[in-house]
Formats: structure tokens, C-alpha cells, sequence
């Protein structure tokens, strides 16, 4: 990625961030689709132990599912912009509890502009019934 003129990031330029992050690899969290022209992005979380809400339930904790939130809307403008991002603010609406083997989250880019960015993200579980919602805003880096 060159600062001076950004281009949006292939999948595997993707992959290979999310492995440099110790949190991201930890939490499994993977780029699966990166459409940059659609200003969106799919990724996959794979179930863990530690991610249980309540031992025996089968269910996600709310953590887990905000982090994936926040990483697909960073990592998402990440791709589209081609530059270095970081949270300012997100939310979470948790719309049904959480099961399954993984989650996916889409996320689309609403707004892209010099120094802010704004993402929605739709959590689905393997049925791809629709778990959480969320919004973030993040910071744009700028080159220097």
C-alpha cells in the first residue's frame, strides 16, 4: 500500500493483516469476499470455548460479537480506502442470541471521506438469520 495514492486491498493483503494482529488472530477472525467497488466485505469468526456465554448454552457472549462488529467495520473501510483506520465509536444491537459453529459479518461501507468513515455491520449465524447490528465510525489516517 502506497500512502500517496491508496488502492483498495486484495483479499489476501487482508488475510495477512489479520494474522499480523495477535487479538484478530486469536479470535480466528478471517476476510472471506472483498468487493471494493460494492464498498463491502464479508468475514468469518469461528466458535470458541472462551466465547460462550454461559457454560452448557450453547450461546455467544456479546463481547465476542462486538469485536467481530468493530474489526469487520475497521478492517472493511481498511480494504475500500487502501489506508490505516481506527475506531472513533460503535454500537451493537443484539437481535436474537448467537448459536452456531461460526458468524458472519457483512459489512458495507456507508461513507468513505478524508478523515472519517462510517460502516454498518450485519452479524448472521450459520442459518444466516440475522443475530446483531452495527454501526462504527473510524478515523482515516492520512499519509504524512
Amino acid at each position: 500500500m502506497n500512502p500517496a495514492s491508496p488502492e483498495p486491498l486484495t483479499l489476501q493483503a487482508l488475510a495477512a493483516m489479520c494474522e499480523g494482529s495477535p487479538f484478530i488472530r486469536f479470535a480466528g477472525i478471517q476476510p472471506l469476499e472483498v468487493d471494493a467497488p460494492a464498498q463491502r466485505s464479508v468475514w468469518r469468526m469461528p466458535w470458541r470455548a472462551e466465547f460462550e456465554r454461559a457454560q452448557g448454552s450453547g450461546q455467544w457472549q456479546g463481547g465476542p460479537i462486538a469485536a467481530l462488529i468493530d474489526t469487520a467495520g475497521c478492517m472493511g473501510l481498511i480494504a475500500v480506502t487502501g489506508k490505516p483506520a481506527g475506531t472513533v465509536d460503535f454500537r451493537t444491537d443484539y437481535l436474537r442470541p448467537a448459536t452456531g459453529a461460526h458468524l458472519t459479518a457483512v459489512a458495507t461501507v456507508r461513507r468513505a471521506g478524508r478523515t472519517m468513515g462510517v460502516v454498518d455491520v450485519d452479524v448472521l449465524d450459520p442459518q444466516d438469520r440475522l443475530v446483531a447490528a452495527g454501526r462504527g465510525t473510524f478515523f482515516i489516517e492520512q499519509a504524512r
